[in-house]
């Protein structure tokens, strides 16, 4: 069945064409929540939020553009939504201790995808989401400031500062590994 097929059946609310649209997208969306989310309870809880928001709003896909790209715009804007809503927004960090130091490669060879997750998933809630938003989803500072109420000095701020975070928590793994 094409992808064509597939959103028109989940127009008509069938229960297979929207099985298996969710079947196709949920594993690559949960990769986008995981991201987003502090752990994965929250990850599968935002998954779910976004394909109901999928599914309530498939008749305004317009066929333009690769549909993965709008279910993933829709995960992002869920994923975004629960944050806003969250008790964490007012999350700080103290970087005073975080040295702007060279690295080498070497842990970011010795790392896979599941730690390298768990070290953004460990940011603070602002600097992950600007982090994803800039360096994963390739939004603007404009854009990012736009989707999250804040200024472009301080997305860009919060991205400095994250990268900071990351670069350091990788030298200490770096320590470990060699």
């Amino acid at each position: 069945m094409t992808e064509r097929d597939l959103i028109k059946g989940c127009i008509r609310e069938d229960r297979e064409c929207q099985l298996e649209v969710f079947q196709r997208y949920s594993g690559k969306m949960l990769s986008v929540c995981l991201r987003y989310a502090r752990h994965r309870m929250e990850a599968e809880d935002i998954l779910q939020d976004a394909f109901i928001k999928v599914f309530d709003n498939l008749e305004k896909f317009q066929f333009k553009g690769s549909f993965e790209g709008w279910i993933r715009r829709i995960v992002v804007n869920t994923a975004l939504k629960n944050y806003q809503k969250s008790s964490f927004q007012k999350e700080r960090i103290g970087l005073e201790d975080y040295e702007d130091q060279p690295m080498e490669p070497v842990a970011l060879s010795n790392m896979g995808e599941k730690e390298l997750l768990k070290l953004i998933q460990a940011l603070p809630d602002g600097y992950r989401q600007v982090f994803n938003l800039y360096v994963i989803e390739g939004y603007s500072h404009k854009e990012i400031a736009d989707k999250l109420s804040i200024g472009e000095s301080t997305s860009r701020s919060q991205l400095v500062k994250a990268r900071k975070i990351l670069k350091n928590q990788i030298q200490k793994l770096q320590t470990i590994l060699l």
